[in-house]
């Protein structure tokens, strides 16, 4: 079989089958964990979202027609599994009130796909230009879910400094990826 995807008719439209469905998730499951990860910031449970999504897909008799159709409904899908995570673990994390989640995912369902390829491919850029020391106190705080005091004791520096430096990496990535937004809509222009 060739990559190109598989199509099974139904009715008089074409839909991708359970194989293109999976093949086309895997394919985007850093992106589609990111969009959960941006809701709840816990990197184990943007994971587990990832996974619901995949079986939501697979289960739910969702038909698609486009790899875009199958993207565009699993990165609303987790996100919206990401707001309901926060809402069940509400007094376990300090995520953001429930008013500004709902307008968040407001924003988030109006926003074009291209717009949030490209804030993703600018995140990677960004995350790919910062030092090695950086890039690892990021790793370590949102992809293996260390905590600020376990990261503080594991890297022999104050909570305080671990706290300072993760906002000022927010803030010079927040920075990063507008500059570079605004740049890519310069030369689209």
């Amino acid at each position: 079989m060739s990559g190109s995807a598989i199509l099974i008719r139904s009715s008089s439209r074409m839909t991708f089958s359970d194989e293109d469905i999976l093949r086309t998730l895997i394919q985007s499951r850093n992106r589609i964990a990111a969009a959960a990860w941006v809701v709840v910031r816990d990197a184990q449970a943007a994971e587990d979202i990832f996974q619901n999504v995949a079986l939501k897909a697979l289960t739910k008799k969702v038909r698609f027609e486009s790899a875009g159709d199958v993207l565009s409904w699993a990165f609303i899908t987790a996100r919206r599994e990401g707001i309901d995570w926060l809402r069940r673990h509400r007094n376990e994390t300090a995520g953001l009130d429930a008013e500004i989640l709902e307008l968040l995912e407001k924003d988030w369902l109006s926003e074009d796909t291209p717009r949030g390829n490209a804030r993703m491919a600018a995140l990677q850029e960004c995350l790919e230009s910062l030092p090695d020391k950086s890039r690892r106190l990021l790793r370590l705080r949102y992809f293996q879910g260390h905590s600020c005091r376990e990261i503080s004791a594991r890297l022999g520096a104050g909570l305080d400094a671990i706290y300072k430096r993760l906002s000022r990496l927010h803030t010079s990535l927040g920075v990063c990826i507008e500059k570079r937004l605004s740049e890519t809509e310069v030369t689209e222009s």
